[in-house]
């Protein structure tokens, strides 16, 4: 598969340039995914993926092959959600608590958790996972949400498997402590 992608690569590089649409059909749904979980944002994860194929077209040039086209793109995917997180609490000044967001909603955050089940807990999922430090979150999104195997891990972080088994057990670990404020305690272990 890694393969095939090089050769659509070199096929854009040499002057084909509608060739990228292959890409872009076949990567667009797992970014757009890792954008969602990342933003939790519909709206933001749609701009951010198509920023993320327009950033991936226009660095070609930089693409080495020495990894999978996948996880180069996932790495541009990464560094643009980064970003967009940086200014995002810029402009807020602070990714907030539970107990402030009750504070400042009072009963409409409440009823937040009320709502839809399955709406509701991918919310509450997304502000714990928001709570992560970066390299938590993105671990768990990479792993969970976009399905990338420990092998697939350790070479888009660039470490051993130990390593990667390692960050995501204290992700993992510190997900539940955050999701504690947001879920019933009997549905968190």
């Amino acid at each position: 598969m890694q393969d095939e992608d090089r050769e659509v690569v070199d096929r854009i590089r040499a002057g084909e340039t509608e060739a990228y649409a292959l890409l872009v059909r076949k990567h667009q749904a797992r970014i757009r995914s890792f954008c969602l979980w990342t933003l939790g944002n519909a709206a933001e994860a749609d701009d951010a993926a198509q920023e993320v194929f327009i950033k991936a077209y226009r660095g070609l040039g930089a693409f080495r092959g020495t990894a999978g086209f996948s996880t180069w793109l996932h790495r541009i995917a990464v560094n643009h959600c980064r970003d967009l997180l940086r200014s995002r609490v810029r402009d807020r000044g602070r990714t907030e608590s539970w107990d402030a967001l009750r504070e400042r909603e009072g009963e409409q955050a409440e009823a937040r958790i009320s709502q839809d089940p399955p709406a509701a807990q991918r919310r509450q999922l997304q502000e714990a996972l928001a709570q992560l430090p970066e390299q938590y979150r993105t671990i768990l999104i990479l792993r969970e949400g976009e399905g990338m195997n420990y092998q697939e891990l350790a070479e888009f972080l660039g470490c051993s498997l130990d390593a990667v088994k390692a960050r995501l057990r204290r992700a993992r670990s510190e997900l539940v402590e955050k999701a504690r404020h947001f879920f019933d305690p009997a549905d968190v272990q």
